[in-house]
């Protein structure tokens, strides 16, 4: 199995902190790998490089067997964001339009072909379960039906790699397992290689294929089936404290914010 990610002893510091230490990081294609860690362990950090947001310091990353600094097929790539669900009601635009802007990158290509635009931008909605939706101004939808919206947007320009960060966040605990049964179907049907960034280890172990644990440094990475077999304290020394305490803050936070987003 090839890797579509591989970083190799990635070190990043912001002023004088190092915010991420001696990373080694892979990702085989096909995976649906979470990343966990505490806030401010530098995951943030790693998507931005990943992304060609930040510039590299030391060490490597290549995206597809390309060094990232040679990289330019950034379409294979799609990156939805925790403030994507960020949108108030008043914002002007329908599921169809946001989805469409997915495609802008393109357009010179595409000048010829309008109908198979229309038809990807309908077959992206439709995997995200939103058809019935299509003509809905975007700030009518709940917080999950916005967050599958964005994936959708991520998914019009056919991207072999979709990275989520903190996706559930504002969704109500409901329907993060339907939310999350359809990445499983992504990954396994459509054959897209997933990242999940996630406080929410408990959740997701029987979802994904991959985890890796990051605090500065990687505590683990590996398949789920491996990091069952863990203690989590040997992962994070003291830090699981930290982890476990900021997982059950974030679960009060579902139930009691679940129907702000509306």
């Amino acid at each position: 199995m090839e890797d579509i990610i591989k970083v190799n002893k990635l070190t990043y510091k912001y002023e004088k902190e190092n915010v991420l230490e001696d990373i080694h990081f892979s990702v085989p294609r096909g995976a649906f790998l979470g990343l966990v860690g505490p806030n401010g362990s530098g995951k943030s950090t790693l998507l931005k490089i990943i992304l060609g947001l930040l510039k590299l310091q030391k060490g490597e990353v290549e995206l597809f067997g390309t060094a990232i600094e040679q990289f330019k097929d950034w379409h294979r790539i799609g990156f939805v964001s925790q403030k994507a669900n960020s949108f108030n009601s008043g914002f002007p635009a329908t599921v169809y339009e946001v989805v469409s802007s997915g495609l802008t990158k393109k357009v010179g290509l595409f000048k010829r072909h309008k109908d198979a635009d229309k038809e990807k931008i309908r077959a992206a909605i439709d995997s995200v379960g939103l058809t019935e939706k299509i003509g809905s101004n975007i700030g009518e939808l709940s917080g999950g039906q916005q967050q599958r919206v964005f994936i959708a947007r991520a998914l019009v320009s056919d991207p072999d790699l979709l990275i989520l960060d903190e996706p559930t966040v504002g969704v109500d605990a409901k329907n993060v397992q339907s939310f999350y049964e359809m990445l499983t179907e992504l990954n396994q049907d459509r054959g897209i290689t997933l990242i999940l960034v996630t406080h929410d280890i408990g959740t997701i172990t029987d979802k994904v294929t991959h985890v890796a644990c990051l605090n500065k440094h990687m505590h683990f990475h590996g398949d789920t089936e491996e990091f069952e077999k863990q203690n989590m304290s040997d992962l994070y020394g003291h830090d699981v404290q930290v982890l476990m305490h900021q997982h059950d803050h974030h679960h009060h936070h579902v139930h009691h914010h679940g129907g702000e987003n509306r």
